[in-house]
C-alpha cells in the first residue's frame, strides 16, 4: 500500500510503499475512502506534540471501509462503512475510561496519526471500540473532517452549555470554526463570528451568523458587549491564545470562554470581571467514542458535512507545507 511519512519533526511528508497491514486480537482493519487534513499536523511538524512518535503516518480524520477483523472483534461487521477520530485507544480501566470519558483517560492512550500510525494511507488498523459507523447517507468522503473538526465543535457547544437562544460567538472561520457556527444555528443558537478580517463574512452569515465582527476594525470585546449585551459562549477555535484573551470581557455574566484552539503562550485574565461576572474559562480536547456517535448523528438529522476539497495521496506533501506556510485555502481532504 502507498502511505504518506513524517520521518521526524521540521521535515517534509514522503510517500513511501509498506505492506498492507494485518490485524491484531482487538483491532480493525480499514480500507481509506478519505482522510481530512488537520491544523494538528501542521503542530507535529513543528514538534509540538511531547507524545508524538517518529516516523509515522499523520492523520486522525479516517473515513473508510471495514475490510477485516481482529481475533476478538465481531462489530462493525466487514463492508461498515466507519470513521475514527483524534482518540486512537485509552488505558479502560481509569476512572474517567470506564465512565466513558475516554478523551481524558489518565493512563496509557494513543493519538491517531501522532502516537500511533494514522490515516494518509490506503489502509489503517483501529483498535476495536474506537471506531463508530457513518451514518446513511453522509458522503464519506465530506465526512472525514468530522472525526476531528466535527466531533470538537459539537462537543464544545454542549459542554459550554448551549442550547436554543444562547448567544455563541465564533472567534475563527477555520474547519472548526465553521462547524460550530453551522451547529450552533442547527440548535437554534444566536451566532456571531469574531475573524480578523471580513474576508470569511459573506459564507459565515450564509452558514447562520447574524452578527460579524472584525478585529482589525476595533475591539472585540467591546464589539460582543454592543451585540445585545456580549456572548454566552465565546469559542476560540483560532490557533492564538491571545484571540480569546481579547474577547474575554465581550462575555455576558455567567458566561463561558472555551479553548478549542490556542497556542503556547500563557493565558492572562481579567480575575475581577472573572469573578464579578461569575464567568468561566475552560477546554475542550476533541472527544470520546459516544461523543463521536453523537457528532454524527446529529450531522445526518441536519444534513450538516463540511465543504471539502478533494486531493491526492500524492498531494499531500505540498498541501501540507503550504498549510505549514498558510497560504493553504480550505479544507483539504485526501481520497483514496
Amino acid at each position: 500500500m502507498r502511505a504518506a511519512v513524517l520521518k521526524a519533526p521540521d521535515t517534509r511528508l514522503e510517500i513511501v510503499e509498506r505492506d498492507v497491514p494485518e490485524p491484531g486480537p482487538g483491532e480493525i482493519l480499514i480500507k481509506m475512502v478519505a482522510c481530512g487534513m488537520c491544523f494538528s499536523e501542521v503542530n507535529q511538524v513543528h514538534g509540538h506534540y511531547p507524545f508524538a512518535r517518529f516516523p509515522v503516518v499523520p492523520g486522525h480524520e479516517v473515513s473508510g471501509v471495514v475490510a477485516a477483523l481482529g481475533e476478538g472483534v465481531d462489530w462493525p461487521e466487514v463492508g461498515t462503512p466507519v470513521g475514527s477520530q483524534f482518540l486512537y485507544s485509552s488505558c479502560g480501566h481509569c476512572d474517567y475510561c470506564v465512565r466513558g470519558d475516554q478523551i481524558l483517560c489518565t493512563g496509557a492512550k494513543n493519538i491517531t496519526g501522532i502516537s500511533i500510525d494514522g490515516g494518509y494511507a490506503e489502509y489503517y488498523v483501529a483498535r476495536a471500540g474506537y471506531v463508530t459507523p457513518i451514518p446513511a447517507g453522509i458522503d464519506p468522503v465530506a465526512a472525514a473532517p468530522l472525526m476531528c473538526a466535527g466531533i470538537t465543535a459539537f462537543n464544545g457547544l454542549r459542554h459550554g452549555g448551549a442550547v436554543a437562544g444562547s448567544k455563541v460567538a465564533v472567534l475563527g472561520t477555520g474547519g472548526v470554526g465553521t462547524m460550530a457556527v453551522r451547529f450552533a444555528a442547527a440548535i437554534g443558537a444566536r451566532v456571531a463570528v469574531v475573524s480578523r478580517s471580513r474576508r470569511a463574512e459573506d459564507e459565515m452569515r450564509r452558514l447562520g451568523a447574524e452578527t460579524f465582527i472584525a478585529t482589525e476594525e476595533g475591539d472585540p470585546a467591546k464589539a460582543l458587549q454592543a451585540w445585545d449585551g456580549g456572548a454566552d459562549l465565546l469559542m476560540n477555535t483560532a490557533p492564538s491564545t491571545a484571540a480569546g484573551q481579547a474577547a474575554f470581557d465581550g462575555l455576558r455574566p455567567d458566561g463561558t470562554l472555551l479553548f478549542l484552539g490556542y497556542s503556547p503562550e500563557p493565558l492572562s485574565a481579567n480575575v475581577q470581571g472573572l469573578v464579578m461576572g461569575r464567568k468561566r474559562v475552560m477546554g475542550m480536547p476533541s472527544g470520546s467514542p459516544h461523543d463521536m456517535r453523537d457528532t454524527l448523528a446529529f450531522a445526518a438529522a441536519h444534513g450538516i458535512v463540511p465543504d471539502v476539497t478533494p486531493v491526492t495521496l500524492d498531494d499531500s506533501p505540498d498541501i501540507l507545507a503550504a498549510m505549514e506556510a498558510g497560504t493553504a485555502r480550505g479544507r483539504s481532504v485526501i481520497r483514496f
